[in-house]
């Protein structure tokens, strides 16, 4: 070998040793260091909503956790969690505040649908990941038009079906009562529900809508009354749903209610319109209830208790919603996870669209994530659930919801 080539390969094998670190370097973009993640979102902590608030709570309560066994890949995380409300204005505000001053690397589970429509724009054209939005509009997931928003929850319109399906199994000929919330996320629901029906569409009777700044529904539950309804559908936020619930049974009208799954909750909704009232309700479930008896032998509930007990001890352990927020930051922590070193906004959402057959405790048996590039919805199963005056008992199959 002569000297020239001996110097060749050294040469060669200099830069490969120094290009080593170079090519396993870390890649951090606005919110992102080698030692904290800092995230962002806003809640309803006051305003009509204000039962959700308990979600970002809990959230916070499991990011510390997460952070007191070391992080994620060593960074901990700082969840920046503001009031808005319940608010679209005070979102915006509080989104471009997190965004521009406070530089998070993302949004994360922020509430509400017509909040998060207020800021979707704003975020995808900045190419901030709008994260697992803590709402089951079905507009969360359009990657194509809206590549950095993904939602989390199975979505309204798809809820709506499975319940039009049981309708049409087991009460054909009813007549359907419908109150929802005037805005995108009570729409959406009734979509789905008129989509379910198809032809027999008609068997609605009467829909009445209320503003979530509305005081009461009482005189909405009257008017639905009046309609000669025996069957009710509530696509309302827990405040209203409380209301419809205890007003019907109170006027003596008992039609075959169903509450919709963000409503469900025995704790905000449930005992303030009282558990008597609320007997024989019907909803659909993807998480499992901290109050069923069945899961409470089980390794995952018992997780769950410890860390509520631990973290979040002023949180309600009848109240799903702290199940629901203990789910979506166990999903976060994966994306985070699969990461990397890569703590780019770009990164984060390439690995929210890679969740495959993601496994979480809290989810009812035979329920999964998964996500892909085309497929923005990250849980699409349900089952349906019967309230007997103290708990939710699940009956018939998991039943996936058609995305449309």
């Amino acid at each position: 070998m002569t000297v020239k080539r001996q110097l060749l390969i050294g040469l060669i094998a200099s830069a490969l040793v120094c290009a080593g670190p170079a090519l396993a370097q870390k890649k951090y973009d606005a919110g992102a260091s080698d030692a904290e993640i800092k995230i962002g979102q806003t809640m309803p902590y006051s305003g009509p909503a204000s039962a959700y608030g308990t979600i970002g709570r809990a959230e916070s309560a499991y990011f510390q956790m997460i952070n007191d066994q070391g992080g994620v890949n060593g960074r901990k995380i700082a969840l920046l969690s503001l009031d808005d409300a319940y608010t679209p204005p005070k979102t915006v505000e509080q989104i471009r505040r997190l965004v521009e001053d406070d530089g998070v690397l993302f949004i994360f589970q922020s509430l509400g649908t017509a909040a998060n429509t207020a800021i979707q724009k704003y975020l995808n054209a900045r190419k901030v990941p709008q994260l697992f939005v803590a709402t089951g509009a079905t507009k969360w997931g359009d990657p194509q038009n809206f590549p950095w928003t993904m939602g989390w929850q199975p979505n309204y319109q798809s809820e709506g079906r499975i319940y039009a399906k049981y309708v049409l199994q087991h009460k054909p000929n009813a007549k359907i009562g419908v109150l929802y919330q005037n805005d995108d996320y009570g729409k959406d629901y009734l979509k789905g529900l008129k989509e379910g029906l198809g032809s027999k569409a008609s068997l609605i009777v009467k829909e009445v809508s209320y503003e979530a700044s509305d005081p009461t529904v009482d005189s909405q539950i009257i008017t639905l009354q009046a309609s000669g309804a025996d069957t009710f559908f509530i696509f309302a936020i827990p405040k209203f749903a409380a209301q419809a619930i205890r007003k019907s049974y109170d006027i003596g009208w008992r039609p075959l209610t169903f509450v919709n799954n963000v409503s469900s909750s025995i704790a905000s909704v449930l005992e303030p319109a009282g558990l008597d009232k609320s007997t024989g309700l019907i909803t659909a479930l993807y998480l499992k209830d901290p109050t069923d008896p069945q899961w409470q032998k089980e390794k995952a509930f018992k997780d769950w208790l410890d860390w509520m007990k631990k973290y979040y001890p002023q949180g309600d352990l009848t109240d799903a919603s702290n199940v629901y927020a203990y789910s979506a930051a166990q999903t976060l922590v994966q994306v985070l996870k699969q990461c990397g070193d890569e703590l780019t906004r770009e990164a984060v959402m390439r690995e929210a669209a890679n969740l495959k057959n993601v496994e979480l405790p809290m989810l009812l048996p035979g329920i999964r994530v998964n996500t892909s590039a085309a497929d923005f919805y990250p849980l699409e199963q349900m089952q349906l659930a019967r309230f007997d005056g103290k708990r939710w008992g699940l009956f018939g199959e998991v039943i996936t919801g058609e995305n449309r």
